[in-house]
């Protein structure tokens, strides 16, 4: 079996004994991290290495932004992509290879996008846009003969049952039409399929952040589903489970997101 996990940490050095706990106790063969906040040379490299995670990846910035990729698996082919060529790190792509499978892992952080949706009057909104539109381009069948995962805090709630009040928040980013239909449009051009959804029916709500402005999140329960896990479809009948860790957002000083993990047998 074959477990992979994407978690927006908030800051990995504050948040770094979050990050031992969840290794320690459901131990992914991978962990995406996003908005790591740091430069490559302040990772806590040394520490998520002593348990196991040998091979380390990381697209680093100062103050901002940030992805990296652990594995027990050694990687091969890191790249980083400049999304909207403004030095955002954002993107991290690595391979693996298990038996004789191979494994392209696209570790995303999409821009939130600001307050108001309208890139008009909020250049954070067209960013993310334009992002998006750019994002169109990473294809699940990019390579023959070479399985992809894409994850990552992709910042929007693309269907109604993936927010808690679709009708409230039409005007709300993160699930305004022109994202959402965007997002969407990045799967069907990329060949992906939704492998969470695949394992959580359509109909049934399904959240990984709550806002840090509310009171008591879990009798609001006012989430949106922002962290996503797509596949090449050809991973989809290899899925044998799926932990959305939502007690993860009541641990001591957590981020506002939950880990999302994923179980293939490969």
């Amino acid at each position: 079996m074959f477990s992979i996990a994407t978690w927006n940490i908030n800051s990995v050095r504050l948040r770094l004994p979050l990050v031992e706990h969840f290794l320690r106790e459901h131990a992914p063969d991978v962990l995406c991290l996003q908005e790591i906040k740091c430069q490559e040379d302040q990772f806590p490299l040394t520490a998520l290495q002593a348990l196991g995670y040998e091979h380390i990846a990381m697209h680093g910035q100062k103050g901002y932004h940030g992805v990296a990729t652990l594995s027990r698996h050694p990687l091969e082919d890191v790249t980083r992509q400049d999304f909207c060529a403004i030095g955002d790190a954002r993107h991290l792509s690595v391979r693996l290879k298990l038996g004789d499978r191979q494994l392209r892992i696209h570790n995303f952080y999409v821009p939130a996008g600001g307050d108001e949706p309208d890139r008009a009057v909020n250049p954070k909104f067209g960013h993310k846009l334009d992002f998006i539109e750019e994002m169109r381009r990473t294809s699940a069948r990019a390579e023959p003969g070479v399985s992809s995962l894409l994850l990552g805090d992709l910042n929007i709630a693309p269907f109604e049952t993936d927010v808690w009040s679709h009708k409230q928040l039409l005007k709300i980013v993160s699930h305004t039409p022109v994202e959402t239909a965007g997002l969407l449009q990045v799967m069907v051009d990329g060949d992906w399929a939704d492998l969470v959804r695949a394992q959580i029916p359509i109909e049934e709500k399904l959240f990984t952040w709550w806002s840090y402005r509310a009171k008591d999140w879990t009798l609001a329960d006012r989430g949106r589903r922002l962290d996503h896990i797509w596949g090449s479809t050809d991973l989809v009948p290899a899925l044998r489970g799926l932990t959305v860790l939502k007690e993860a957002r009541s641990w001591e000083r957590p981020s506002d997101h939950v880990p999302v993990m994923v179980t293939l047998d490969l």
